[in-house]
């Protein structure tokens, strides 16, 4: 995996990379942030994001779930080395995070979904508006 050099892969979904320099962007990186800095500041923010591995099947649905909400989180790809760098207690892959606090994966993000509270989570957060 080329998580930390390679750049953007689409849209919504992005590699840690110090090679991305857009100065208007929040994905911009200084050169001498370390992975973990790194991640700490991209959690804080973005109001959802999920961290993945390339092609994770479970990452697919947890983003087609947001997305039939009306929500499109931004994602960003993290090679091994990457991943043992997340703030979790279990570093696994994917990981999602609303308003700076971990869901956890993708049984915990449905689990929220069908008890009722993940929209209201997503609203208060303000990645959506009802």
């Amino acid at each position: 995996m080329q998580g930390i050099g390679s750049g953007f892969v689409n849209s919504n979904e992005l590699e840690l990379s110090p090679t991305m320099s857009s100065s208007s962007s929040s994905l911009s990186m200084d050169l001498d942030e370390s992975t973990e800095t790194r991640i700490q500041r991209l959690i804080s923010e973005h109001p959802v994001i999920i961290f993945t591995r390339s092609s994770c099947c479970m990452c697919h649905v947890m983003k087609k779930l947001l997305a039939t909400i009306g929500v499109h989180p931004t994602v960003i790809e993290l090679d091994d080395n990457e991943i043992a760098a997340l703030p979790l207690p279990d570093t696994v892959a994917p990981a999602a995070f609303i308003g700076g606090n971990c869901i956890g994966g993708l049984e915990s993000l449905v689990a929220l979904h069908v008890s009722g509270h993940l929209i209201p989570k997503l609203v208060q957060v303000g990645a959506l508006w009802v």
